[in-house]
């Protein structure tokens, strides 16, 4: 595709061989006009898609009929203004990323002044309140310095009465009383004739110990800091114990018993197998409700006993340290056989969902039935659909699409950085009435489903999901993901002429080439390519009508 001549990089493309009677050429070459490599692919990846749809557009022109006949001057014509043409749609594609960047700078800039604003009328507003901790700071230790006056006071009175005491004893031994004998100072006159002595109260010594025995503490002290432990070792248990701390806090080892190793056995098992894959990562009860909710395939047994193989490994050294009593990590059982895999749909089971009756007194069956029919004509997941608003649906370029994107005013984002993209309706979707969900001043798509006390919008649908897949007598490895499963299977076996790379992005995969001009082809992608992936998807024998109310 690139080959440089001298320090200017030139695209190269062979001519498909239908065409090269009328191009009289065997391949295409143009000047990129730059030395960089880096800008040179991203050039020649766009006119590579540009040559193709300019190579559609010949074979168009040479094939249908015409009312002037063609030549091959025509042709080579025809090209070449569409050089031209790409040239300048270029130039002004430069101008307008320039013009962009310095609006945002510009922004930025006004946002940098108006937050230097805040934290001037911030001072400002604490300045009084300084002046007036630095009084009860100064009031304070004017109260101590007497306090302390006093205490010297008494003490010099103290010291008075246990002189006159002493010499009380003396005078009574020399008068030869009946007493024959003085008894010797008791260990309290001792203890009273010595300076008084500052010490810790037992309770801040408990806790003084009881931080510097936290599992973090001890983790760090007998593993991460063994220079004998290998990198893997030290790897793992790090990550164990990051996902310790997130679900209970750095507690004391003390303080870990049998019910908490019982309470992290359940959470792990189910957290999704991709937690910590991403950069967006949710916390951990989060994940393992999201999980839950939508249906992911959560970790091994195998992993979770790692985990507690970890853990149990530091715990034989506090045991045998005596720092705790007993290991509450060991003689754990772990299912360690192969998990249920979910699978697609079958047509025979897609009719049986068909018949089925929604049955759920908060959620009404107009949006079990759309978001069953975007999940199967999108392959959008669960917490997707969910979190779609009416300002989600957007217009582009001609083609209605559902615009993917966090929403950080209601907490919730993509899986992942691939997840934020344009998913366009399907036609079948625009026929059954799928537009008559938006109302004016509606905030979600779906207004009737309700958020769970753990913030997750969409686990009592997915909840009821399950009901009604069990009710049905539907196999366990059929969910409300398999949706998903479907569409990507039968996108996959189209015999169709669009790339693994549109797929990709419809569904918000990361691309499996991650070279250069991959990322910047895929950037580009044109929405009517995104909308031929979609309508490639057909289910001639499932329909499920949406109700008005």
């Amino acid at each position: 595709m690139l080959r440089i001549v001298g320090s200017q990089y030139y695209f190269r493309r062979s001519v498909p061989l239908d065409l090269r009677p009328w191009l009289r050429r065997a391949e295409v070459s143009h000047p990129l006009k730059t030395s960089s490599k880096l800008v040179a692919r991203q050039k020649a990846a766009l006119l590579y898609a540009k040559t193709g749809q300019c190579f559609q557009e010949i074979r168009r022109m040479t094939t249908e009929p015409a009312q002037k006949a063609l030549t091959a001057a025509d042709i080579i014509a025809f090209y070449e203004q569409f050089v031209k043409d790409w040239e300048n749609y270029h130039n002004v594609r430069l101008e307008e990323e320039e013009t962009k960047h310095r609006v945002e700078l510009a922004q930025q800039a006004l946002q940098t002044k108006a937050y230097m604003q805040q934290v001037d009328n911030f001072l400002g507003v604490i300045a009084g309140y300084f002046e007036q901790t630095d009084a009860f700071l100064a009031a304070l230790k004017q109260t101590q310095a007497l306090n302390t006056a006093v205490t010297k006071t008494r003490e010099t009175m103290l010291r008075d009465e246990i002189a006159g005491l002493r010499k009380l004893v003396v005078d009574i031994k020399a008068l030869g009383s009946a007493i024959t004998s003085a008894p010797a100072l008791s260990v309290e006159e001792e203890q009273q004739n010595q300076p008084p002595q500052v010490a810790l109260p037992p309770i801040k010594e408990n806790r003084k110990n009881a931080k510097s025995r936290t599992i973090s503490a001890m983790a760090q002290r007998f593993v991460l800091n063994d220079a004998n432990k290998s990198a893997d070792t030290i790897k793992g248990t790090k990550t164990t114990l990051d996902l310790f701390i997130e679900a209970f806090g750095d507690l004391p080892v003390s303080q870990v018993t049998g019910t908490t190793a019982g309470d992290f056995h359940d959470l792990l098992l189910g957290l999704p197998a991709t937690h910590g894959k991403s950069k967006n990562r949710l916390p951990i009860r989060k994940a393992v409700e999201a999980a839950k909710e939508q249906g992911l395939e959560t970790v091994s047994g195998k992993t979770v006993k790692n985990h507690f193989s970890r853990l149990s490994s530091l715990w034989s050294v506090l045991v045998q340290r005596e720092i705790v009593p007993k290991n509450p990590w060991m003689q754990w059982s772990f299912n360690t056989t192969k998990k249920t895999e979910r699978r697609c749909w079958t047509n025979e089971e897609l009719s049986l969902l068909r018949q089925a009756q929604w049955e759920h007194r908060g959620i009404s069956g107009r949006t079990y039935a759309g978001m069953v029919n975007i999940a199967l004509y999108t392959g959008l997941r669960l917490g997707e659909i969910c979190n779609l608003r009416c300002q989600d649906i957007e217009n582009v370029q001609g083609v209605v699409c559902f615009h993917v994107r966090p929403h950080p005013e209601d907490g919730w984002s993509p899986k992942s950085t691939a997840g934020t993209r344009l998913v366009p309706i399907h036609s079948q979707l625009i026929k059954a009435g799928i537009m008559s969900f938006l109302k004016p001043d509606q905030h979600f798509l779906f207004p009737d489903l309700p958020t769970s006390s753990e913030g997750v919008r969409g686990a009592a649908f997915g909840q009821a999901f399950s009901k009604l897949k069990t009710k049905l007598d539907l196999p366990a490895e059929i969910t409300f993901h398999s949706f998903r499963h479907t569409v990507s299977t039968r996108l996959r076996n189209q015999d169709a002429s669009f790339r693994e790379l549109w797929i990709d992005r419809v569904l918000g995969h990361e691309a499996s080439h991650r070279s250069q001009g991959t990322m910047n082809y895929t950037s580009s992608i044109d929405v009517q390519n995104l909308k031929s992936v979609i309508e490639a998807l057909e289910f001639p024998t499932f329909k499920l009508d949406l109700p008005n109310n």
